[in-house]
């Protein structure tokens, strides 16, 4: 396990998104600063902690196994990755301004750990990678992280 990548996302990660001018353009993709956050508090890092349950796994048996060793490695997700759940345009904001998505992450990341605290047997499913456990979670959603940030031109020293 990795402590970098797990203290990345308990303190730096909402440092970075912070200080993120809202009105930075993407350099791929749709979405903007804002739908990016609410999309990685509401869609990942819910359903990493079992907030956000899914029964179905996407990637075809045979597949997986490759998948999660991508997933374990530090090789980042592509630009543009297609997510299939998601739709060709970006679903309205939850909140009403930046600092409310950025405090709702925040919250949900701070439930991501302590779901894992209270029971470190926890596995949850990603329908893309499968039934994760602790380690595994911090890793896809460190990767995310940084998929998202690079999205909007920051490169955060990494673990």
């Amino acid at each position: 396990m990795s402590i970098e990548k797990e203290n990345f996302l308990r303190t730096r990660l909402i440092t970075y998104l912070q200080q993120l001018d809202p009105a930075t353009q993407p350099k791929w993709g749709k979405m903007n600063v804002q739908q990016m956050i609410e999309h990685y508090a509401g869609d990942a890092v819910r359903n990493a902690s079992g907030r956000l349950k899914t029964d179905k796994i996407l990637t075809p048996a045979e597949n997986l196994e490759r998948m999660r060793e991508f997933m374990m490695s530090d090789k980042p997700f592509k630009e543009n990755t297609i997510n299939p759940l998601m739709g060709e345009e970006p679903v309205p904001l939850r909140y009403n301004t930046i600092q409310a998505a950025i405090g709702a992450l925040q919250l949900e990341v701070i439930y991501f750990f302590e779901a894992f605290e209270k029971n470190p047997q926890l596995i949850t499913r990603n329908p893309f990678f499968g039934d994760l456990n602790f380690e595994q979670s911090v890793q896809l959603l460190y990767k995310h992280a940084l998929h998202h940030l690079r999205q909007f031109g920051v490169e955060p020293v990494t673990a």
